[in-house]
């Protein structure tokens, strides 16, 4: 068989074209493609609810690729070993209740698992503004990361979502201009984003899963983005409340 440049260049743009088209109206959008936005997406798709997820790295898997300092290992607790089991991700018993799996093994696992329960993840792809009617929050407006680093004058496209999710780690992008642009009180004890408190792995483990939730009519939060909005710690390189916490949330969603 010969090959055909210009068909395989056909083939990418009429398949992402067609992709796209549908993830321009979803039941749920997840901003950031870490653990918590993956777990999130996994089981809101097992679910049948129709999920999009948006990365704007070209990688998925957030900080969990590196796990502590760069140590390629992640440490779970006795709760969310439950949930790497599920997805078949193989876990080393530590002591004190703690487990270790690899983390390469751990994000390609979970990144896999989650598209094939039905979840579409979009890399490259930056939420740049909501969408918002009537004090709720119903949809993204999207560009090119590529056009958000090159400081283009280029404009962004919209997707009509019933819910959205911010899983984008620390920074909790989308509450932030939710809170800048929409002048929205969220139902944090100030009605504003809190900050992330200093490391407390204990604490943190706990309260993220409880702080994973509804932040305004249409926007939620799961993740370290839920810590950073509410004013809990942050909990360090144990991912195990990041994965309890998208799936918390994903249950709370699929009632």
């Amino acid at each position: 068989m010969s090959l055909d440049e210009i068909k395989i260049s056909q083939a990418i743009i009429e398949a992402y074209k067609d992709k796209l088209i549908k993830a321009l109206d979803v039941d749920v959008a997840i901003v950031g493609a870490g653990p918590a936005g993956m777990c999130c997406g996994y089981y809101l798709a097992k679910a049948g609810r129709r999920v999009v997820i948006f990365e704007r790295k070209l990688s998925v898997g957030g900080g969990m690729w590196g796990g502590g300092m760069m140590f390629n290992e992640i440490v779970v607790e006795e709760k969310a070993k439950k949930i790497l089991d599920e997805f078949g991700i193989k876990t080393r018993p530590h002591k004190n209740g703690y487990y270790l799996a690899d983390a390469i093994e751990a994000v390609s696992t979970i990144c896999s698992k989650t598209v094939k329960a039905g979840a579409k993840i979009f890399n490259l792809l930056s939420a740049e503004d909501v969408m918002v009617r009537k004090k709720h929050v119903c949809g993204l407006v999207l560009n090119w990361t590529s056009v958000e680093m090159a400081n283009l004058h280029v404009d962004p496209i919209t997707i009509s979502a019933k819910v959205v999710v911010d899983a984008t780690g620390h920074a909790a992008e989308i509450v932030r201009i939710v809170e800048r642009k929409a002048k929205i009180r969220l139902k944090t004890k100030t009605g504003k984003i809190m900050g992330e408190g200093s490391m407390w792995a204990e604490a943190a483990e706990e309260i993220v899963v409880r702080n994973s939730k509804e932040l305004c009519p249409g926007l939620y939060v799961c993740g370290m983005a839920a810590n950073a909005v509410f004013g809990g710690p942050r909990m360090g390189p144990i991912f195990g409340g990041m994965l309890l916490s998208g799936k918390k949330l994903a249950e709370d969603l699929a009632r």
